[in-house]
C-alpha cells in the first residue's frame, strides 16, 4: 500500500508527517471509511478523496507539522454546496470525519559498546519507539543469542558489527542522534569521543567513566586540536544524580532516565532548559 511505504520513507528519512484516515462517512463521499493518505511538508501520498476535503486535511496537517503538534486531531468536513469552502465546492451531500495522526521524527540513540551496561541500557530503550543503533568491535557481543532479549523490541534496532575502526559509524548515524560511549576499551572510547565532537550533527554525546578518566580524555582531546567548546559537548558521567550505584542495571536505569529527559525536551523545545546537563553525585568507573 502506498501510504505504508510513505510512512516507512518518512521514518527512514527522519522527516515528520501526518497520517490522515477517513474515520467515518455519513451519506455520499469520495472515499470510504478507512481510506488513508500521508502528508509531509513537501509531499502527499495516496488520497482521501481530493477536492476541498483533501485540501483542508493537507493544510491542517502541514500546520501540525510546522507547530510540532503530537496529539491526534479530528477534522469534520461537510460535502454540501451550502457549506463554506476554502478550496472549491464538493457537493456529494455527505459528511466526512478525518483522523489526523502526527508521525513525529522519533529519537535516535547509538550505544557504542554493548557490554554489561550497554546491553542493559538497550533492553530498556528497546521498549520505546526510537531508532536504536548498537555498535561494538567485538562480534561475540552482538550474536543473535545475546541480542535475543531485544527480539520483541518496539524500537527499530540496527546492529553494527565493526571489528576495525568503530568510530567510522559516527559519520553514518542519522542527524540528531544521541551517542553514548561505553566500550570495553578506554582507547576506543577516546577515539570515539574525538570523532563525535567533530560531528556537528549529533544531538548529545555521553561518556561513561570516572573523573580521572575524563581528566585524561580532556587533556588528550585538547592535544589533538579540539577546542574547549567542542570538548564541552561531551557529558560525563551520564545519568540521573539521584540514581546511584555501580551495578550495570542501575547505571542503565540512570542513563535511560537521562535520555528520556532529552527526548521530552526535543518534543517540547520550550522546556529544553529544564533538561540542561546536570552534574552527577557519583563518578562511575565501569566497564561496559
Amino acid at each position: 500500500m502506498e501510504w505504508v511505504k510513505a510512512v516507512q520513507r518518512l521514518r527512514a528519512g527522519r522527516r515528520a508527517g501526518v497520517l490522515v484516515t477517513v474515520m467515518s462517512v455519513r451519506g455520499h463521499a469520495p472515499r470510504e471509511a478507512g481510506a488513508k493518505m500521508v502528508v509531509a511538508a513537501d509531499n502527499v501520498w495516496a488520497t482521501v478523496g481530493g477536492g476541498n476535503l483533501e485540501a483542508l486535511a493537507v493544510e491542517r496537517s502541514r500546520e501540525m507539522i510546522a507547530d510540532g503538534i503530537t496529539v491526534p486531531e479530528v477534522l469534520t468536513a461537510a460535502l454540501s454546496d451550502r457549506a463554506p469552502y476554502q478550496h472549491g465546492v464538493q457537493c456529494c451531500g455527505g459528511e466526512v470525519k478525518l483522523l489526523l495522526e502526527p508521525l513525529p521524527v522519533v529519537p535516535s540513540v547509538a550505544i557504542f559498546g554493548v557490554g554489561h551496561v550497554g546491553l542493559e541500557l538497550a533492553r530498556i530503550l528497546a521498549r520505546h519507539d526510537i531508532e536504536l543503533h548498537l555498535v561494538d568491535s567485538r562480534s561475540d557481543q552482538l550474536t543473535a543469542d545475546r541480542l535475543a532479549v531485544l527480539d520483541d523490541a518496539v524500537a527499530q534496532v540496527h546492529v553494527h558489527n565493526v571489528p576495525v575502526l568503530p568510530e567510522l559509524v559516527v559519520g553514518e548515524l542519522p542527524p540528531g542522534t544521541h551517542a553514548l560511549i561505553m566500550t570495553h576499551d578506554h582507547a576506543e572510547d577516546a577515539a570515539l569521543c574525538d570523532v563525535a565532537i567533530r560531528n556537528d550533527k549529533l544531538a548529545t554525546i555521553g561518556l561513561i567513566g570516572s573523573s580521572a578518566k575524563w581528566t585524561r580524555f580532556q587533556r588528550k582531546l585538547a592535544e589533538d586540536g579540539n577546542s574547549a567548546e567542542a570538548i564541552a559537548r561531551i557529558t560525563t558521567p551520564i545519568g540521573i544524580p539521584s540514581v546511584t550505584g555501580k551495578e550495570p542495571a542501575v547505571i542503565a536505569v540512570g542513563v535511560a532516565a537521562w535520555l528520556l529527559e532529552r527526548f521530552t525536551a526535543e518534543r517540547h523545545p520550550v522546556s529544553a532548559q529544564s533538561a540542561e546537563r546536570r552534574p552527577t553525585s557519583a563518578h562511575r568507573e565501569a566497564k561496559a
